[in-house]
């Protein structure tokens, strides 16, 4: 799945704390991916499809150094990687072997991969960083993957922090963590999610010019009318 670049442009300018009170509104409550913190501050909010890679526990048979030159490896998941696309790992929470250092990581950013996320740790910290790829996860182990984890597939459904991802959903990343959208309800989010980002930013303003919260946030049909004005105000 390639995503639109007008797509990518508008999802850039809604926050994930907006994106999940749109899909609360839906129904859909949970997707926010668990562990999944930025390894760095300042990195930019990222969005693009979900490229999925899936981890089981470590079994001494299947996990080994000898297993990276497997045709199941991560070293050949990354080489079908699409540009464009977030890699999004289920490590099953693993905290003490990280799943890809700066080799890999290096690798993915020349390949074009737009970020990765995982509900694991990274390892290389320092090599990670100087890679260039924007990272979130959830810490940094030193011992790799197969100390804990085996490698199994990618491009099939996993679970990520908690939340169930399909190849192709689409995921949404910034300083709050990692966000999935459902492919099905892409286009309503699009539709949606820019009106309630500049309904909260209109509030914010009111809050800043000392207007109480009641009948604020959330709105009454006063407060409604004058949004409604001042929206009509700008065209």
């Amino acid at each position: 799945m390639t995503l639109d670049a007008t797509v990518i442009e508008t999802l850039k300018d809604v926050s994930t704390a907006t994106l999940t009170t749109v899909l609360l509104k839906k129904g859909l409550r949970n997707v926010w991916m668990r562990g999944t913190k930025p390894l760095k501050s300042g990195q930019p909010r990222v969005v693009g499809p979900a490229f999925t890679l899936r981890f089981v526990p470590a079994r001494e048979d299947l996990a080994t150094p000898a297993s990276w030159a497997s045709p199941i490896s991560t070293r050949a998941a990354i080489e079908a990687m699409p540009e464009g696309v977030v890699a999004v790992a289920d490590a099953m929470g693993v905290l003490d072997a990280g799943i890809f250092g700066d080799i890999l990581c290096s690798r993915m950013k020349k390949r074009g991969v737009a970020a990765l996320v995982t509900d694991g740790v990274m390892r290389d910290a320092e090599g990670v960083l100087q890679s260039g790829l924007d990272v979130w996860c959830d810490g940094i182990a030193a011992p790799p993957s197969v100390a804990g984890l085996t490698f199994v597939g990618w491009q099939e459904p996993i679970a990520c922090g908690g939340v169930a991802v399909f190849p192709d959903d689409i995921v949404v990343v910034d300083q709050d963590g990692a966000v999935l959208i459902p492919a099905a309800y892409l286009d309503q989010v699009i539709a949606e999610a820019p009106e309630q980002e500049r309904m909260e930013a209109w509030i914010m303003s009111e809050v800043d010019r000392g207007v109480p919260l009641p009948g604020l946030y959330p709105m009454n049909e006063e407060t409604r009318q004058r949004y409604d004005g001042w929206k009509a105000s700008k065209g």
